[in-house]
C-alpha cells in the first residue's frame, strides 16, 4: 500500500504539469476605435487559442477616437492616441491583465494634429507619436506611475510629394522601434520618406537623425514590420499599394525587392493599410482597404527575405484598417473599419493561406488590434 501511495505521489505532479501544458492559452485583445459612430472608446476581449473565440471583458467609454494604441511590455499600461484634429492627444491607462480592465490615468497633448500611431519602449521611458495631419513626430516621457508627461521633443517634417491632393505637406504615419530599440523608424506619407532616428533613452531629447530612405515618388509609405530574425524590413506603401523589402543592419537598409499589391482585375481605388508577419517568419500579410477590402498572403524566403504571392482573400467587411496575428501564430484577426466587424481567420501552417473560423464580433469602427497576455 505504501509503495502504491508513493508511486501515486510521484506521478501526481507529472500529471498536473501535463494537464497545465494542455490548458488552452488565453490572451486579451485590446481594440481601438473611432468614436464618431456607435463605438464609445476602447474595448477588451479575451481570446482563446484553442477555439479562436472572443469573449467580451470590459470597455473604457468617453475616450475620443483612440484610433491607435500600444501595450507596455509588462502588460500593466496601455497608451492610446486621441485623433481629434488640431486638438490631438495621447491618453494613458493602467491595465489589469488578470481581469482585463483599464483605468484612465491622464491625457497630454500630442503636440500635433490627428495623431495616428503610438509605440512605447520596453523600459517604459517614452512613448512615440506620429501626428499625421501636422507631419510631426512627438516624444512623451513616462512617469514612474505610468502617466504621461508633456512632450520632450517634437520633430517637424518639411516638404511635399507629387500628389497634390494627398501630399501637399508632410504626413507622418508611423513611429516604430527597431527590435534592439537603438533606432526609431518613422514614415512620412507626404514626402515619400522613411526616416531612421538614433534612439538614446537617457537623453532629454532622445532622437537624432541617422538615415533617410526615399521611396518611389507618390507611393506614400505607411507602416513597417521586421522579420523575427531582424535581418529584413518590410515597408508598406499606402498610395502605391506595394511592399518594399530591405536588408536591415544597424539602422541602414538595402532594397531587395518591390512587390505590387494591386489586383489587375479589380476596379476602383487601392490603399494598403496594415502589414504583419507570423511569429515564425514564414508568412507575411498586408491589407488592401477601400474598394478592394482584401488581405494578401505572401510566403517568405528564409534565405533572402523576399516574398512570393500566395493568395488574396476577402476580409468579409469594408475597409480592413488593421489586423493582428495571435502570439501562437495560429490565427489572424482583421478589423473592418467601415464594416463595423472583426473577423477571425485560421492560418494554414504549411501555406499561410486563410480560412474563416466563423468567430468574430460586431463593433463600431474598429481600427486597431493589440494582443496582451492574460494572467
Amino acid at each position: 500500500m505504501k509503495k502504491f501511495l508513493l508511486i501515486i505521489s510521484l506521478l501526481f505532479p507529472v500529471l498536473t504539469y501535463a494537464q497545465k501544458d494542455k490548458t488552452p492559452a488565453t490572451y486579451d485583445l485590446v481594440i481601438g476605435t473611432y468614436t464618431k459612430g456607435t463605438s464609445k472608446g476602447i474595448y477588451v476581449y479575451r481570446f482563446y487559442t484553442e477555439t479562436g473565440k472572443l469573449a467580451y471583458l470590459s470597455q473604457v467609454d468617453n475616450v475620443s477616437n483612440p484610433s491607435y494604441l500600444c501595450v507596455s511590455k509588462d502588460n500593466k499600461f496601455i497608451y492610446a492616441v486621441n485623433e481629434d484634429g488640431k486638438n490631438g492627444g495621447v491618453s494613458a491607462f493602467t491595465f489589469d491583465p488578470h481581469v482585463g480592465t483599464m483605468k484612465f490615468l491622464n491625457r497630454q497633448s500630442s503636440a500635433g494634429a490627428d495623431p495616428c500611431y503610438i509605440s512605447v519602449d520596453e523600459d517604459r521611458k517614452n512613448v512615440f507619436v506620429a501626428n499625421y495631419s501636422s507631419g510631426s513626430l512627438a516624444v512623451l516621457p513616462i512617469s514612474k506611475d505610468g502617466s504621461l508627461q508633456a512632450p520632450s521633443q517634437v520633430i517637424q517634417d518639411q516638404g511635399k510629394g507629387p500628389d497634390a491632393s494627398r501630399q501637399e505637406g508632410p504626413h507622418v504615419h508611423t513611429a516604430y522601434l527597431s527590435p534592439d530599440e537603438k533606432y526609431l523608424l518613422y514614415t512620412d506619407l507626404g514626402t515619400d520618406k522613411l526616416n531612421i532616428m538614433r534612439y538614446r533613452s537617457s537623453k532629454p531629447q532622445p532622437l537624432t537623425l541617422e538615415n533617410t530612405v526615399s521611396v518611389k515618388p507618390g507611393n506614400g509609405p505607411r507602416h513597417i514590420t521586421f522579420s523575427p530574425d531582424h535581418k529584413y524590413l518590410y515597408l508598406l506603401q499606402e498610395m502605391g499599394s506595394a511592399i518594399n523589402v530591405y536588408a536591415y543592419s544597424g539602422g541602414k537598409v538595402k532594397e531587395l525587392q518591390t512587390v505590387s499589391m494591386k489586383d489587375p482585375k479589380a476596379k476602383g481605388t487601392n490603399g494598403a493599410a496594415a502589414i504583419h508577419m507570423t511569429p515564425d517568419g514564414h508568412f507575411l500579410y498586408a491589407t488592401d482597404r477601400l474598394d478592394a477590402s482584401s488581405i494578401l498572403v505572401y510566403s517568405v524566403n528564409p534565405a533572402n527575405g523576399q516574398l512570393t504571392f500566395m493568395e488574396r482573400h476577402t476580409t468579409y467587411g469594408q475597409n480592413p484598417r488593421d489586423f493582428t496575428i495571435d502570439p501562437t501564430g495560429k490565427y489572424l484577426i482583421v478589423a473592418n473599419q467601415d464594416g463595423n466587424n472583426i473577423v477571425v481567420f485560421r492560418i494554414n501552417p504549411g501555406t499561410g493561406t486563410l480560412t474563416t473560423t466563423g468567430s468574430g464580433i460586431q463593433l463600431g469602427n474598429p481600427v486597431c488590434l493589440k494582443f496582451t497576455a492574460a494572467e
